[in-house]
């Protein structure tokens, strides 16, 4: 087993981190190793399924787990979760505690049984995602909150909505950068893209945020959502539905389904990209795909 532990995660410390590995120590034979940037997650899990590693856990929040995850992709190595973020979407996804010492004791149950389950992963680029990849507002509030680590940890889903806010007032109701989507002949211009192959997008606390309630991590098929504008009247409307039924339906909203590549395309200049809730900084053009369980995981 292989631990990848990012030792800047919300809630990952030393001494958690001393105790979960020590317990894991009991049935596994464990090496564990930090991260020490961005990327390196990827690197380690790569190795690892070179390597012939039964298991590769990631220790971190939601931006760990994608990059290791991105390093297991098409191999038959599985994917193991101690949630160590914020808000964990993905562990909450699969059903895992979101107390590091429960998803740890869950672990221990496992060993000498392992019982992998293939997922979709969605994919831009040489990058998997595990559940969403957003352009325009969604990654502009994920970059508003990376800026303010300290702030996220205590204020966690308070201070992403304020970012969200923040990001549509001052970046998108007077002066929206615009996009166009591509797909099968087709093409749609907007402000916003969430591609889903996993519902529900996030959490606000213990309520689940909706954009594609059709999204599913077997689906074979990626869900893309398109805010064709910003004003303040799809502020007030939108917000009901993303706590409820999901965004499919709203006038300025075009929901698809696609199992081919769809391409994103900058309007008026570079737009920024998040995958899982970690920003990757201005694109101009980018192909959002499908990869069909690709991924094995452990729940």
């Amino acid at each position: 087993m292989l631990v990848i532990v990012n030792p800047q995660a919300t809630t990952v410390s030393a001494r958690i981190e001393r105790l979960v590995i020590h317990a894991l120590e009991g049935r596994y034979a464990v090496e564990a190793v930090r991260t020490r940037e961005r990327g390196h997650a990827t690197e380690l899990a790569r190795g690892a399924a070179q390597q012939g590693f039964d298991v590769v856990v990631a220790f971190g929040g939601d931006g760990t787990v994608s990059e290791v995850a991105s390093g297991l992709a098409g191999s038959a190595t599985p994917l193991a979760l101690l949630p160590g973020g914020a808000t964990n979407v993905f562990a909450r996804l699969l059903g895992i505690p979101r107390d590091v010492i429960d998803s740890a004791e869950r672990l221990l149950d496992m060993a000498g049984r392992l019982e992998p389950r293939r997922i979709d992963t969605g994919r831009v680029g040489g990058r998997h995602f595990l559940f969403a990849a957003g352009i325009g507002l969604d990654a502009s509030m994920v970059a508003r909150v990376e800026r303010r680590p300290r702030l996220k940890a205590r204020l966690r889903q308070h201070y992403f909505a304020y970012a969200a806010l923040r990001s549509f007032f001052g970046e998108y109701l007077l002066d929206s950068r615009r996009v166009r989507v591509e797909f099968g002949g087709r093409a749609i211009d907007g402000v916003t893209v969430i591609a889903q192959n996993a519902d529900p997008l996030s959490f606000f606390g213990a309520r689940p945020i909706r954009v594609a309630p059709r999204a599913g991590l077997e689906s074979g098929t990626l869900s893309v959502s398109v805010l064709e504008r910003a004003r303040l009247i799809d502020l007030v409307t939108l917000l009901p539905r993303l706590f409820g039924a999901g965004a499919a339906g709203h006038a300025d909203v075009t929901s698809i389904e696609v199992q081919d590549p769809v391409r994103v395309v900058a309007l008026d200049g570079p737009f920024p990209l998040a995958l899982d809730g970690e920003h990757l900084g201005p694109f101009e053009d980018v192909e959002l795909a499908i990869a069909p369980r690709s991924l094995a995981v452990l729940r």
